[in-house]
């Protein structure tokens, strides 16, 4: 079994020193490659790839055995009976790009589909977030707690719409709308691991999205769970980190929100 706090002192190393290269290249936006990735919406920098590659690195210098699955490169064939990496270098590359704060590194330690590590590091605003299986969830002021908000009108709600809305059936815009007139607010950060952190420290009561990877939610859904609150795919089922769909926020308001949500 592999020792848990030593993958978090990894996991956080990691993070922080993909976070200064980001912080340097936030600095200096104009110098920063920036690509489409398909969609012209999904972006991809230089910074993303350099990131990525520092992780990956430090993570094989001391679980050489471990396997990694990274957003942008870095792609080991899955085992989901193994020990297993999920990194997302930059979350938030569109608000990057356009000089907006909320961007992070994202980086989870899985067993087959089982959370053991999770670390979110929001450099720009000088935020880390963190939890291992068992042993709770934590950030800049100590233990985090979901909020413990039961009707929909007290709640304040994260989502985010996919790139590639203009093809897909579903591109989330009916399911803002089944929440908008009914919600204390809806709130979209651009980057799902600051919507998961957020919920586990209770910024947000909830947080819903659609077509998401696996790099996404990984770290994010640790986050909450051990900060008391509840994830789910979007039928209320266990297939949030393949299946595409999370709805995430404390017990009493989670059944609320996961039954408004259509894919």
């Amino acid at each position: 079994m592999v020792d848990l706090d030593l993958a978090l002192v990894v996991a956080k190393k990691a993070c922080f020193d993909a976070g200064q290269l980001l912080l340097k290249g936030f600095d200096d936006l104009a110098s920063t490659t920036v690509r489409s990735k398909g969609v012209s919406r999904d972006l991809v920098t230089d910074l993303d790839l350099a990131c990525e590659r520092l992780i990956v690195s430090q993570i094989r210098a001391t679980f050489p055995e471990h396997a990694i699955e990274a957003e942008e490169e870095v792609r080991d064939a899955i085992d989901d009976a193994g020990l297993r990496w999920i990194v997302d270098p930059l979350d938030g590359t569109v608000n990057f790009v356009h000089g907006l704060p909320i961007f992070g590194v994202s980086i989870a330690l899985y067993s087959g589909l089982r959370p053991l590590v999770g670390v979110i590091h929001l450099p720009r605003l000088g935020e880390t977030y963190w939890a291992s299986a068992g042993s709770g969830a934590f950030g800049p002021h100590g233990a985090l707690k979901v909020r413990e908000t039961s009707t929909l009108g007290d709640a304040v709600l994260g989502t985010g719409f996919p790139y590639g809305r203009n093809e897909l059936e579903h591109d989330n815009l009916a399911n803002f709308g089944r929440f908008f007139y009914d919600v204390r607010g809806v709130r979209r950060m651009g980057s799902a691991a600051a919507d998961l952190a957020y919920v586990a420290a209770g910024k947000l009561d909830g947080f819903w999205e659609l077509h998401l990877g696996s790099h996404d939610v990984a770290a994010g859904a640790l986050l909450v769970m051990e900060a008391g609150g509840v994830v789910s795919d979007s039928d209320g089922g266990g297939d949030w980190l393949r299946g595409g769909h999370i709805v995430a926020a404390g017990p009493q308001l989670h059944p609320l929100i996961a039954e408004r949500v259509c894919r």
